[in-house]
């Protein structure tokens, strides 16, 4: 099976920034949540691929609280960024081939737009894509459908011609209710158990994997 269109995650699945974005969590949480001892990572690991407003909810329900943690963790974020972020070995050559065989990119994240464009200024992809959607496009972000059927509606392609690849269990959800099929990437933060029971449509052991999805 090929595909015209291809929906790419970012965060684990192009760029690596797990370890910006635990820094990110470690440093909130230890600044508005000082009083309890602050969380294994893996506790945040299991809300990736969700807007930050979604994870900080788990820990109070109070909006002016989850503001002030969301600004702490995003100037956190923006002022390491640069320095903790790299795509992942592979992909961005991979990304430039899927776009020179004149197939239809885009990016489905749950970054706010600014973001997203600054992970992929970094990657040197800011120019490959056709679409972005991020968090602040959609009402209902990942795993509800609304991001990948947002894209594939402004690319102006049906379901059957698209992939969604992603690292998380919120792509792969997000794309199975889409209806488009998924890909699950393994040079990622989650290893083959952590998503077999969602039983994505192809499994990427490696960047190079994605020829098979369109040569």
């Amino acid at each position: 099976m090929t595909f015209s269109t291809f929906l790419f995650d970012l965060d684990g699945t192009i760029i690596d920034s797990i370890e910006l974005i635990l820094r990110s969590y470690r440093h909130t949480m230890g600044l508005h949540r000082c009083h309890e001892p602050c969380p294994p990572d893996d506790v945040w690991m299991k809300g990736l691929g969700t807007p930050l407003y979604a994870q900080f909810r788990e820990w109070t329900q109070d909006a002016a609280e989850i503001d002030a943690m969301v600004q702490t963790y995003r100037e956190y974020n923006l002022a390491h960024h640069d320095a903790l972020v790299k795509p992942y070995d592979g992909v961005v050559e991979e990304v430039r081939r899927i776009k020179a065989s004149n197939n239809k990119l885009g990016l489905v994240t749950s970054k706010l737009r600014d973001g997203a464009q600054r992970g992929l200024r970094i990657s040197g992809l800011d120019d490959a894509f056709d679409i972005i959607v991020g968090c602040d496009d959609v009402t209902h972000y990942k795993p509800h459908p609304e991001p990948v059927l947002k894209a594939i509606a402004e690319l102006g392609v049906p379901a059957g011609e698209a992939v969604f690849i992603g690292d998380s269990r919120h792509d792969m959800e997000c794309g199975r209710a889409a209806g488009v099929k998924t890909a699950a990437v393994l040079w990622g933060p989650f290893d083959r158990a952590h998503l077999a029971d969602l039983e994505p449509d192809f499994w990427l052991e490696k960047p190079a994997d994605l020829r098979e999805l369109y040569a």
